[in-house]
This record gives structure tokens, sequence and C-alpha cells, in this order.
């Protein structure tokens, strides 16, 4: 399976290719996307989250918005399997 590019962006909208649905907040991985209700998990990434992945050998990211789908579609373009949760109101 391989990740979804993320098609458009702006304030409060998010288009994920091969999905109907346009998102505020949207949770991405390889196969598949869905809303992201932040209310489940708050919008700061634990540290104790960061260290577990890594932990795993999982790269982790954490940047702004706008940056953060350019890092993801570029390494999606390149063929790696990524994932990411984007809030698109940051």
């Amino acid at each position: 399976m391989t990740s979804p590019e993320i098609a458009s962006l702006s304030w409060g909208h998010m288009k994920v290719k091969g999905s109907n649905t346009t998102y505020k907040d949207c949770k991405v991985w390889p196969g598949g996307s869905r809303t992201w209700d932040w209310r489940e998990t708050g919008t700061e990434v634990p540290s104790s989250t960061v260290e577990y992945l890594k932990k795993h050998g999982i790269d982790v990211r954490v940047l702004q918005t706008e940056q953060a789908v350019k890092e993801y579609n570029a390494l999606v373009a390149q063929g790696v399997r990524v994932g990411g949760v984007f809030h698109s109101t940051c």
C-alpha cells in the first residue's frame, strides 16, 4: 500500500487524493485517511509518543502544517510509506 498524497491545503480545508472527503483535520497512512478529532488526543504530540516511535526506528517530524504537508508529499513522491496527522487551522 502506498501513502495518499495530500492534494490541497487551505485554512480549514484539506483534500487527500483518493478520498471524496474534505477534511478540516486529518490522519493519513499507507492506504487511507480519516478525520482527526483532535479532542481525542489534543493538538500537541506528547514527548512519550515521539520517544516510543523513535525507539522503534520510526522517524518523527513535528512541523508547522504547510511545511509538514510539503515534507509528507515529498516523501510520498519518493515512494516512502509515511503517515501523518494534520491540523489545518494552525
